[in-house]
């Protein structure tokens, strides 16, 4: 506030002067004469009584009249801006409203650590979008989407302006990955089709999604992007634990550091710098990495906490980026133990984690013969090497053949068995109940699948006789893949030298993910019990096609582990991903509050949805979840994804920031209104004093 405006408002201090005119108002005593008061002596006056206050509705119309004076002067002088948009010629508006809900705008602007005051990031952007929301007209459209990964559509597009004000006020902070690609997406399909000709998107976000080197942000010909608020850009240092586990007497803790702090890498650099992350080695660091991790580990220590008290701690390398911190435990631990970094950085709510025996990564196994799919370069069959290149958190667990007793197989959440000559019964017994108890296998099914001895087979996951035989068809249909993303498009020649054929029963209460060019499928999903079977028609040696060689694999192996994570098979998944419980009638999904030694401190219940007769459970937030599934309780470990910790921004196209889309305005000037409200008191006052005049008149003769 300056000087002026704090003297237009000492203004106020003048409301004394009425208080002080009406105590010391007197009236005049009427003189009458009275004969025998000339028989006594005048005796002089000493002291004269104060009068208290006689009319107080004029005294009140006055005082309010000084208040007001004092806001007439101080109002032109106070500036109070909002976010608005700038409307082409008056026009209506298509508006789509992205909010970032990720881990990362949890920071506060304005410094690190403990001592940090201010709202957040998340706050600051949904203040935004409220102020957005609140300057919109009849006429204008909106809709609201949150880019906390995987993105969602909070509220189709709408002209019901109260509904956007009640869609903001159900937006809540999470502790999900980023998916500006995919927000942005959302919000342009929303917008399509709408009749208004000016359709923007706003999307206040701190870009930082993991990928600085992406192509920088921007709008499209017919759909303007704008992001209005550079306060929001993330900057900062940042240390996270993005996993805790416990085996045995040792507590196993990662914990990643942000990236260099520098330009988002543009194609100029090196690839390993333009794809750097917080999940790259640091080997391929840019060279400022170093220093920036430094600054962020730089004095602090993980401990191992079992509610107060400290039972464990290692100090963190200055220069750390990405390691697995171990810590040995003293015998007698408790069983409830929370990892937690010292000191304080941009994000306190990826300072901590629960320490359960639960939280080991996922176990795939594979079943392939290393002499059909080897690769000329040597190394690893294309599938191994596939799996470990992902970086998906996983196990995989190269098995001679598939295990004949189905606990042998509960150890693991995935199976790919390629191109098996058929199982026999016991093999296929063992297959069918794993996967009904919530298994995901992938078979592929080619020549020597064809070719099974008598009494082998695949029933009942695959049903039906598998034939082999020459390909009609180059490739896959890329518009029948969706399953595989973008992806997809490069399956159209894949150089089969033949293919295997089904029966229709195969495909019978299945899901064609992917259909070759004739119309045959490629790639089907079969539910069996709560698990769930794909199988391919073609095999993964690269002597027959190269679809193990193409980008569309990677996807499908993704998919196929995502499968396998969202189905309970994995005791760990990161926030934002999703549990699929195939087969239950009953479940129940709880968030446990692990920060005492003793146990829980307490739980809250997560929303169970069917989605296509499927029970789905989306967790936001890291920590420890148990399960009830009709009946049988399991422990679950939800992390913080590790990208998220990269808290590098990603570019942004200068037409995004275009000030003809809009910008900071200051609030309507409320001086005609209080002028206007002056004039009314002095009308008050007039009208007073009269009524006055005519009272006193009145006891005048009636005296």
């Amino acid at each position: 506030m300056s000087f002026v405006t704090l003297g237009a408002l000492l203004v106020a201090l003048l409301v004394g002067a009425p208080i002080a005119a009406h105590l010391l108002r007197r009236r005049r005593a009427e003189e009458r004469p009275f004969p025998p008061a000339r028989l006594v002596p005048p005796t002089p006056p000493t002291a004269r009584r104060r009068s208290l206050l006689e009319d107080r509705a004029l005294f009140a119309t006055r005082a309010v009249s000084v208040l007001a004076l004092a806001v007439l002067g101080a109002t032109p002088l106070l500036r109070c801006t909002h976010l608005s948009l700038s409307r082409r010629a008056g026009a209506s508006v298509a508006l789509a409203i992205v909010v970032d809900d990720s881990l990362s705008m949890r920071a506060r602007p304005g410094g690190d650590g403990a001592e940090r005051a201010g709202p957040s990031r998340f706050e600051r952007a949904l203040t935004a979008a409220r102020e957005l929301a609140g300057g919109l007209a009849p006429g204008d459209a909106a809709a609201l989407v949150l880019a906390g990964a995987p993105a969602r559509v909070a509220l189709a597009s709408t002209t019901n302006l109260a509904a956007v004000a009640e869609a903001l006020a159900e937006v809540t902070p999470s502790d999900r990955a980023t998916d500006l690609d995919g927000a942005l997406d959302l919000a342009r399909d929303l917008l399509r089709g709408l009749p208004q000709s000016d359709k923007r998107i706003v999307l206040l976000s701190d870009l930082a999604d993991g990928a600085p080197g992406a192509p920088p942000i921007s709008g499209t010909p017919d759909i303007a992007t704008w992001v209005p608020l550079e306060e929001l850009e993330a900057a900062g240092q940042d240390c996270g634990i993005v996993r805790a586990d416990r085996s045995s007497q040792k507590a196993r803790v990662r914990v990643v550091c942000t990236a260099a702090q520098a330009a988002a890498p543009g194609p100029d650099l090196p690839a390993a710098e333009r794809d750097g992350g917080a999940a790259a080695p640091a080997a391929s660091a840019a060279p400022g990495a170093a220093a920036a991790g430094a600054s962020a580990a730089a004095g602090r220590s993980l401990e191992v906490r079992a509610g107060d008290a400290v039972i464990g701690k290692v100090a963190l390398d200055p220069a750390l980026r990405a390691e697995e911190l171990t810590i040995d435990l003293p015998s007698g631990t408790p069983e409830f133990l929370v990892a937690a970094l010292t000191g304080g950085d941009a994000i306190a709510e990826d300072d901590r984690a629960p320490i359960i025996s639960a939280g080991g990564p996922l176990s795939i196994a594979v079943v392939v013969d290393p002499a059909a799919t080897h690769v000329e370069t040597g190394g690893p069959p294309p599938l191994e090497q596939a799996l470990s290149a992902l970086d998906l958190d996983a196990q995989i667990r190269p098995l001679p053949s598939v295990p004949e007793h189905a606990d042998e197989l509960a150890a693991h959440a995935g199976l790919i068995v390629d191109d098996a000559p058929g199982f026999t019964p016991e093999v296929r017994r063992s297959l069918a109940a794993w996967v009904e108890r919530g298994g995901v296998a992938l078979l592929t099914l080619g020549q020597r699948a064809a070719a099974a001895p008598l009494g082998a087979g695949f029933e009942p996951l695959v049903p039906g006789v598998v034939r082999w035989s020459a390909s009609p068809a180059r490739g896959v249909d890329p518009a029948t893949a969706g399953w595989l993303g973008p992806s997809a498009a490069g399956l159209a020649d894949v150089a089969p030298r033949g293919r295997a054929t089904l029966g229709a029963e195969a495909s019978e209460g299945a899901e064609v993910l992917a259909r070759w060019s004739d119309g045959a499928p490629f790639l089907v999903r079969r539910p069996l019990g709560r698990g769930v079977v794909l199988f391919m028609t073609l095999p993964l040696s690269t002597e027959e096609s190269d679809v193990a060689l193409r980008p569309a694999f990677l996807s499908l192996l993704d998919g196929f582990v995502g499968a396998a994570r969202a189905r309970g098979g994995a005791r760990r998944l990161a926030a934002g991903e999703t549990w699929t419980f195939d087969g239950y009638r009953d479940v129940k999904v709880e968030r446990v509050q692990v920060d005492r030694a003793e146990g829980p401190a307490g739980r809250e219940a997560l929303p169970v949805v069917e989605v296509e007769r499927r029970l789905r459970v989306s967790p936001p937030l890291a920590g420890l979840y148990e399960l009830t599934l009709d009946g049988e309780r399991s422990t679950r470990v939800v992390s913080v994804p590790e990208r998220e910790i990269d808290l590098r921004p990603r570019r942004v196209a200068e037409s995004a920031r275009a000030a003809e889309l809009g910008g900071m305005s200051a609030s309507i000037d409320g001086s005609p209104y209080v002028a206007l409200l002056l004039l009314a008191l002095l009308a008050a006052e007039l009208l007073l004093r009269a009524i006055g005049g005519r009272r006193e008149a009145a006891e005048l003769r009636a005296g």
